[in-house]
């Protein structure tokens, strides 16, 4: 380490790996709590504002940015009914945000909104943010542990705390993947009529289909093989929309399809989301399907979790206390990676015997309020809304 890393590692107890949207709300809440934090991002400056994506940000979500001074006050497009279908079949069910006390089930925002919120409030604090700092593997010694980075330099902190991609070097026994051999395409409709804060979840053969209200236009998450992928990418506008249309179905019409990108999908899972002085959070911990926008959701609730667990606590790196935080994620990172898990892998199928199952099961949260309001509270709060 050169003079000036140890001076600054003296100063450092967290140091946070990747200032996207979950590394930034974890600077702040510890810095909350007076922790000294610095972030380290292999992304150049101003990468975060050119973030594409869309998310999907439930309630809970909501109340923990709202705690860190960093929910946007104009942007989010508020869900107020989540309706639940598969396509050729039986069986359906409505969420409805008035039955729960709250102002909407989610909300739906750009990344680069809620990329812009956070940075703001934590240059606000004066909490460094290192760019360019691509960080290739860790060295934990004593009461320390060291982050290489790919210029050659280091930093050093109490605790790392990664919130981005997958350290080099993990050992792939600690990785659980699945490959769900499908795609997503994502894209932006608009609409003959307004969608009056209406989310979809659709199952098809083929895969998921979400649409998400995101100012006047729905914001869509079309799942498919690859090959389905490949073929409807190349396809004219026109052509693209006439699919998509009749993929859904005519509960709604869409005018004009723009924005066209696509991902794979897989499932990929830290079995042991922390190690010597380390703890993975965000898609560096979990990496889930988009099927009902559980993935930074989680990710926030593994935020406020640990920066729970790190109060009071002299050394933010200390065995006994990650230890605890495992603990405390335990059933919600179960529950929340088996969910999606079982709704990818039940319902993108073309099984008959399957098909009924699933009408059936839709049917009974449209009958059982209680068995409907568990499912909806369990996306609204996580496990703690658990009995």
């Amino acid at each position: 380490m050169t003079p000036h890393d140890q001076s600054n590692t003296r100063n450092t107890e967290v140091l946070i790996v990747g200032a996207g949207p979950v590394g930034l709300a974890l600077a702040l809440a510890l810095h909350r709590r007076g922790r000294s934090v610095r972030l380290a991002d292999a992304r150049p400056a101003g990468a975060g504002a050119r973030d594409a994506r869309v998310l999907a940000l439930s309630h809970g979500t909501r109340q923990t940015l709202e705690r860190l001074n960093a929910w946007p006050a104009i942007g989010p497009t508020p869900i107020e009914t989540i309706h639940v279908s598969q396509r050729g079949a039986l069986g359906r069910t409505r969420m409805q945000a008035s039955e729960y006390g709250v102002p909407a089930l989610g909300y739906v925002t750009p990344a680069s909104l809620l990329y812009a919120q956070l940075k703001a409030a934590v240059d606000a604090r004066g909490i460094e943010v290192r760019h360019d700092a691509n960080v290739t593997a860790l060295e934990a010694t004593g009461d320390c542990i060291e982050a290489q980075l790919s210029d050659g330099s280091s930093l050093a902190a109490q605790l790392v705390a990664c919130c981005e991609g997958v350290i080099q070097g993990s050992a792939e026994s600690d990785i659980r993947s699945r490959d769900y051999g499908q795609h997503a395409i994502i894209l932006r409709a608009r609409l003959a009529a307004p969608h009056g804060g209406v989310a979809y979840e659709r199952f098809t053969p083929e895969g998921p289909l979400a649409l998400l209200p995101l100012g006047e236009d729905y914001s869509v998450v079309w799942t498919m093989p690859a090959a389905a992928a490949d073929a409807r990418m190349d396809l004219p506008e026109p052509a693209f929309r006439g699919a998509l249309q009749a993929a859904f179905g005519d509960r709604v019409r869409f005018v004009e399809t723009l924005e066209r990108v696509r991902f794979p999908l897989g499932l990929r899972v830290r079995n042991n989301p922390v190690g010597p002085r380390t703890v993975w959070l965000g898609n560096a911990a979990q990496t889930l399907h988009p099927v009902a926008g559980q993935g930074f959701n989680l990710a926030l609730r593994d935020v406020w979790a640990l920066t729970e667990t790190l109060t009071d606590v002299a050394d933010p790196g200390d065995g006994a206390a990650l230890a605890r935080y495992t603990r405390a994620r335990l059933l919600d990172r179960r529950s929340t990676i088996g969910f999606t898990d079982s709704l990818v892998r039940l319902f993108s199928n073309d099984d008959p015997l399957l098909s009924h199952a699933r009408g059936a099961g839709l049917l009974a949260l449209d009958l059982l309020p209680p068995l409907r309001h568990f499912v909806a509270k369990r996306m609204l709060f996580g496990a703690r809304a658990w009995p």
